[in-house]
């Protein structure tokens, strides 16, 4: 019996992330990623007696943009409170975090799934400090701790259990991490910590309407470690679902080694953790202007662009939906699209070659030696039957990129004008259809397949330039005599 067709899981996920701050949540300690350790702390961020933390108000603009990017209601009325949970690498023992208000209540964020959209609904998005880094590989005897994160801002963006799939929910992280860096709110980066993930998962039978027992996967620091983590704790869990064992609520984590999760400790319940207002840090009020101002000033976001760009420029969902993957791509996109007027034949270039190009060369689209005009330049030499599209994609483009010279100039070096004369084509099929006389007996009995080799030889002995539509008229002509 396969348990996972006879079980389903429902999972909520809790996002921390980073703000892209120059101090910390409550002191001007600086945020910088990389230093020595223990060189970006203070009096405050250390807990020595008498000091008052004050909070960081760009912290707070960025929650207020991250909830309103997320459709949120946000709090005018907000405070801080004291979570008493003991952090052995905080040095006041416990953490400030909001807890009956949060900044950001409910939500949505917009996923799409195997090219299908689905919405996934937040609970609330709250701000809280980081705590610092227990290291326990170093020393044989002892642990240390590195402060240097103690007391960054972060917000933490909580869902509510709505998630089902491995699927859906690296889908979600995925959105969220391409939010936060459309939005400049953090840099997102995962290797370094900047946003990592914990995942609530527990497993129910199918039609079961009551959620059964959760287990906590904590610190899950990249989208691939998240997928196996679900899909280890679905396995496990239907599996003892299945055999009438109990499941217990844990905090668990992830052996990236062996792809499985391994028991932390028993779960604590949220009044274990004794929330109360802290005395030390003023409330703060945010005003309707406040906030309405911080809506103005938000870009485009990508839904919304995603939206305009099917609607006004005719894209697919799936073009459309690729292209406001990344803000610069989507940037550069339209730049191109100002000078060529073809939207469909530009998202073809960015999502296919210039894509490739990135990969390749593992860079972003700024750092790509490529301008939207040069872009623009060769699509028109292509649209234009200068040039095809084989040797434009997979010799000019790359050409350009790694010379700054513009496409006609690498066309006319490296004699890639796309051929029409006729005599010269003639001269090439002539030769591919001697080459292969059997294939040609086997066409004329019908096999209209083979003209795709015939093509293709041509191409091959033309080094891309034949101009492949008056080829293919020339073949048919020449093979139904």
């Amino acid at each position: 019996m396969n348990s996972n067709l006879e079980f389903e899981a429902v999972i909520g996920l809790e996002i921390h992330v980073q703000l892209s701050t120059e101090s910390k949540l409550f002191c001007g300690d600086r945020t910088l990623f990389g230093e020595p350790a223990n060189t970006q702390v203070s009096s405050i961020s250390l807990a020595h007696p008498g000091t008052l933390p004050r909070t960081n108000n760009k912290a707070v603009e960025l929650a207020v943009r991250m909830g309103l990017a997320c459709h949120s209601s946000i709090s005018e009325k907000n405070f801080f409170a004291r979570k008493n949970y003991f952090y052995p690498d905080l040095p006041k023992g416990y953490q400030v975090s909001q807890h009956t208000i949060p900044i950001c209540n409910g939500g949505t964020v917009r996923i799409m799934v195997n090219g299908i959209e689905k919405e996934v609904i937040l609970n609330r998005i709250h701000l809280e400090e980081d705590a610092g880094k227990s290291i326990h590989d170093v020393d044989e005897t002892f642990s240390l701790i590195d402060l240097n994160r103690a007391g960054t801002a972060l917000i933490e963006i909580v869902t509510e259990p709505c998630i089902h799939t491995s699927e859906e929910a690296c889908a979600y992280v995925t959105t969220v991490r391409k939010l936060v860096r459309w939005l400049n709110v953090s840099d997102g980066d995962m290797e370094k910590g900047n946003l990592r993930c914990d995942a609530n998962i527990s497993v129910r039978r199918k039609g079961e309407k009551q959620l059964g027992t959760k287990v906590e996967v904590k610190n899950l620091n990249s989208i691939r470690n998240l997928r196996k983590a679900i899909d280890f704790e679905i396995s496990r869990m239907s599996s003892m679902l299945e055999n009438d064992e109990k499941i217990i609520q844990q905090t668990r984590s992830f052996d990236a080694v062996t792809d499985t999760t391994f028991a932390l400790r028993d779960k604590e319940e949220a009044n274990d953790y004794r929330y109360f207002p802290d005395p030390d840090i003023a409330p703060f009020v945010l005003s309707g202007k406040y906030i309405n101002d911080i809506s103005i000033s938000m870009p485009e976001l990508p839904e919304q662009l995603q939206s305009r760009l099917q609607q006004d420029h005719g894209l697919s969902l799936y073009d459309a939906h690729q292209i406001t993957e990344d803000k610069d791509i989507a940037r550069f996109f339209l730049d191109v699209n100002d000078i060529v007027s073809n939207p469909k034949s530009v998202a073809n270039w960015i999502n296919g070659p210039v894509k490739q190009q990135l990969n390749d060369r593992g860079c972003s689209i700024e750092d790509l030696k490529l301008s939207p005009s040069d872009l623009a330049a060769l699509i028109l030499l292509v649209e234009d039957g200068k040039v095809s599209f084989s040797s434009a994609s997979s010799q000019v483009l790359p050409k350009v990129i790694n010379s700054g010279n513009p496409p006609i100039e690498i066309i006319q070096q490296y004699d890639l004008l796309k051929v029409s004369d006729e005599a010269e084509l003639i001269n090439w099929i002539n030769i591919a259809l001697n080459k292969m006389p059997e294939k040609v007996i086997e066409y004329r009995k019908g096999k209209r397949g083979l003209i795709g080799l015939f093509v293709g030889e041509v191409k091959k002995l033309s080094k891309g330039k034949a101009d492949p539509k008056l080829v293919n008229e020339i073949l048919e002509r020449k093979l139904n005599e």
